[in-house]
């Protein structure tokens, strides 16, 4: 481990020492991003910030694995070094002439066929011919995502580095000297610190780039150092199982690029746009739409990263079947929440979800919006985790011979809930107006899908060996899974606006229903540009406490002392009937507090 912090240091000092001198020569030289329509960045920035990510780690580990033994710590990985220089060089030379999409992915393809040549290569199936064809996919394809992941400071160069730390920590917790020992640690330590060193001038507000020179070799160091650890083939009664864990481990730990790289292109796919061609539809920019901060969006980003590296450390540390509800959970998360960035309107044409051309997203409209054949497959899923969950929990974690009466039962438990979620209306409500009404009605639906397998049971096998606190435990996740997914995009929804609420910060005078009309109106309602800070209500039992996750600050006599205390520039009377004599009250309090509050009323008009 101290050779590893070793080499980390001096690449980390290394890429802070070389990455100003590398933006001097950026500027003096013209290398610089220049805005553009379809790029995000408003202002000229140096560009070559790769030549410092490149140059601290190439003299950290060829100096570090001459000093601890260049046989062992620097010729194992030294064509894979030797292919990404190619790699850089290739990134280099289109930063400076800009390359043809087609020509720099058949230099790329090229490179990396090359470094199969010296046995590179994943060993997922029998077939060499196939696992030469994976290979090559896979550092070819996570090269790319990485370059289409640049597209915000601070962004692609961060996920690299969170990705190469789970990789790290990943294999120092599981050692395998035949695919991942000491020469690859030190080349992944190397790797970690001259990111991080030039991290600190790329993070937002960014006074450098590290162009595609930086971005396919970070991409290409990382595929070609995440396949070099998983490189085993499955043999073996088990062996599916091993293989799935085995491709899982790179595909978590690289999972945000991944995502993002086929949610680009599929959308852009969907919108007839090249996908070469570079835009503002990436995950950053959606995120970013929706109201966060460049800064907050990347590290939501960041987030996601982690979640998926931490999921990637745990599979080893967990049983088969607890690895799986995790998974497939997450999975869950991951797919609505990129769902309601698909919906955000990034481009000047229409949504994904009114967009008429094409003949692909009809169809998905149809599906997963129109149709109710997106919410059966979904509750199918939902049934199937929260009843072996229920098992699980029930037993420790181990079924063990339970496993067959849980196969046994489940296909009675999946068509019983189904039908009941058709008899009480499930599949007519509308997600994003989801109420607490529905909620009763979900409720009973998953109530009676509990019992009806009970009594099914007890008919058939007189319930011998099934147990009743199973379908307890099912009753309470699916209860919490089925409304979850149902108010997702209305928690998001609310969320996400609550959070990154701009405008005048404004008091809502009344928490009673008219109050909360209003509350929604201003959270919905963009164009009043209005932040809530609270409520002030006459009624004493409701001080100090929160409606609707707004906090009651106190009555009409304690206005002075709120005022003092938040920045309000506007007060808005809720819906009442005494809300004009209210209006003078206020105005006249005040007055005489020489207060510059504008006041004002709501009105609730029918015509």
């Amino acid at each position: 481990m101290p050779l590893y912090l070793s080499s980390f240091g001096i690449s980390f000092a290394l890429a802070l020492i070389l990455t100003p001198f590398i933006k001097k020569l950026a500027l003096k030289s013209g290398q610089v991003a220049v805005p553009r329509e379809n790029r995000w960045h408003r202002k000229e920035t140096a560009l070559l910030g790769g030549v410092g990510i490149f140059s601290a780690m190439i003299i950290a580990w060829f100096s570090v694995s001459l000093w601890a033994g260049w046989t062992t710590f620097g010729q194992p990985y030294q064509p894979m070094v030797l292919c990404a220089t190619g790699i850089f060089l290739l990134g280099l030379v289109d930063d400076i002439f800009n390359m043809d999409p087609q020509h720099k992915l058949a230099g790329q393809v090229i490179i990396t066929a090359t470094l199969m040549f010296f046995g590179f290569r994943l060993g997922w199936t029998d077939s060499k011919t196939l696992d030469l064809f994976l290979s090559i996919l896979w550092i070819v394809g996570i090269t790319n995502a990485f370059n289409l992941l640049d597209n915000m400071d601070g962004l692609s160069c961060g996920i690299a580095f969170i990705a190469g730390a789970f990789l790290f920590f990943y294999h120092y917790l599981n050692p395998s000297p035949d695919h991942f020992s000491g020469p690859g640690f030190l080349l992944l330590s190397t790797y970690l610190g001259s990111i991080l060193g030039f991290l600190v001038y790329n993070f937002n507000p960014a006074s450098i780039f590290m162009g595609d020179a930086g971005s396919l070799f970070i991409g290409f160091v990382l595929a070609c150092l995440a396949m070099a650890g998983n490189t085993s083939s499955a043999v073996g009664e088990n062996s599916f199982f091993h293989l799935l864990s085995v491709i899982l481990i790179p595909v978590l730990i690289l999972f945000i690029p991944i995502l993002d790289t086929g949610f680009v292109s599929l959308m852009r796919k969907l919108f007839r746009r090249p996908i070469s061609q570079g835009g503002r539809d990436h995950s950053s920019h959606r995120l970013v739409a929706i109201g966060f901060s460049e800064k907050r969006a990347v590290l939501v980003l960041y987030a996601f990263s982690v979640a998926s590296g931490l999921l990637a450390l745990a599979i080893n540390r967990l049983n088969t079947g607890t690895s799986a509800v995790l998974i497939v959970l997450y999975l869950l998360f991951i797919l609505f929440f990129w769902i309601y960035l698909a919906k955000v309107k990034v481009y000047s044409e229409k949504s994904i979800v009114n967009h008429p051309s094409g003949r692909i997203t009809p169809l998905l409209i149809e599906m997963t919006y129109r149709r109710r054949i997106f919410e059966v497959l979904l509750d199918l899923v939902l049934i199937t985790v929260a009843y072996y969950t229920a098992y699980l929990l029930r037993f420790e974690g181990v079924p063990g011979p339970n496993f067959d009466f849980f196969l046994k039962s489940l296909p009675i438990v999946i068509a019983c809930q189904i039908l009941f979620f058709f008899l009480f209306g499930v599949y007519r409500g509308v997600w994003e107006n989801t109420s607490v009404r529905d909620l009763i009605s979900y409720g009973k639906a998953i109530t009676a899908g509990t019992i009806a397998p009970i009594l099914l049971l007890l008919f058939l096998y007189r319930f011998y060996s099934f147990s009743r606190a199973v379908f307890v435990i099912y009753w309470g996740l699916m209860l919490m899974l089925v409304s979850l997914t149902r108010l997702s995009f209305r928690l998001l929804d609310e969320g996400v606006r609550r959070g990154n609420q701009k405008g005048k910060p404004v008091l809502v005078y009344g928490a009673g229903l008219g109050g909360q009309m209003l509350l929604r109106e201003i959270e919905t309602n963009e164009t009043l540009s209005m932040t809530i800070k609270g409520f002030i209500d006459d009624n004493r039992e409701i001080h100090r406490k929160r409606v609707r996750g707004y906090p009651v600050l106190g009555g009409i006599n304690d206005l002075e002392k709120i005022l003092f205390a938040h920045p309000v520039k506007e007060i808005i009377i809720s819906f009442r009937e005494d809300s004009s004599d209210k209006r003078r009250e206020i105005r006249r309090l005040l007055e005489n507090m020489g207060a510059e509050v504008d006041v004002r009323e709501m009105k609730l008009i029918i015509s």
